[in-house]
């Protein structure tokens, strides 16, 4: 839903896939209900018909869905990873955090209330969001997943021909997820992500603050990151907290591109 919701799509329909490990059928017709249930109101929610899919046996539980939306390509509303222009800001709806968090919760290491605020932001739709941010100019969108802070942001300036500026200390962080990072509890997937460090003009500098490894960290149901007009980034944020998004904050800027491969500057 994210993915559509960046692009200030609507959600239409949605197929699902189900893989469930074998056992008692009693039991496994169980958890298969409990899985669609939980999934079927969140897309009634979000106005998105669930039109059928596939179940089948595996090792692992995973429910995965493809999902449809439409969009008004006349109306100019769609949104997509290029179009940044420099002097515009950086707005994030939510705070970061997740990856390190469930690190540290297979390891028994979080508490439950770092973990109760983050699946609570994890549950928070992006359509209001994407909606307000469509509404006041934004100029480019996409939404946080596995990729991270760092790679999501650089696939926006590629496709938008522009640099960067992050402001470290900016960046919304859910609680707990300083701690668990700075303890060495990172995701799996954090090191694919650490490959990119080599879009940073100054990562030996930025290294040092306790904001970096979490540019790193893979999001689950991550908010939506855009660029949107300097003049009206500030009432953006307001609208944006007064809808919910309690963490939303501008982050950085977009800069011309320069001479130079990397294209992010860490602000210090």
């Amino acid at each position: 839903l994210g993915d559509i919701f960046a692009m200030g799509a609507e959600a239409q329909t949605a197929t699902a896939i189900a893989t469930l490990p074998p056992g008692l059928e009693s039991k496994v017709e169980e958890t298969l209900f409990q899985m669609m249930s939980g999934a079927v109101e969140v897309l009634n929610e979000a106005g998105c018909a669930l039109v059928g899919g596939h179940s089948g046996e595996g090792s692992e539980l995973a429910l995965g869905f493809a999902i449809n939306g439409l969009i008004d390509e006349a109306m100019d509303t769609v949104m997509c990873k290029g179009g940044m222009r420099p002097g515009d800001r950086l707005i994030l709806s939510k705070a970061i955090g997740t990856g390190t968090l469930f690190a540290a919760h297979a390891r028994l290491r979080a508490s439950g209330r770092w973990l109760d605020q983050a699946l609570a932001s994890m549950e928070q739709s992006s359509r209001q969001a994407a909606k307000c941010l469509r509404e006041h100019g934004a100029t480019a969108c996409t939404d946080l997943t596995g990729f991270g802070l760092l790679g999501h942001l650089v696939e926006m300036t590629r496709a938008s021909g522009v640099d960067a500026e992050i402001d470290l200390a900016a960046l919304p962080v859910l609680d707990g997820a300083v701690e668990t990072s700075a303890a060495g509890i990172l995701s799996s997937l954090q090191p694919a992500n650490v490959r990119l460090r080599r879009a940073l003009r100054n990562q030996r500098e930025g290294s040092a603050h306790a904001h970096y490894p979490l540019l790193f960290d893979p999001q689950t149901a991550g908010g939506l990151l855009a660029s949107v007009p300097a003049g009206r980034a500030g009432a953006c944020l307001e609208a944006l907290r007064s809808l919910g998004y309690a963490k939303a904050a501008c982050i950085g800027r977009v800069l011309p591109a320069g001479e130079e491969l990397a294209p992010i500057v860490l602000k210090l």
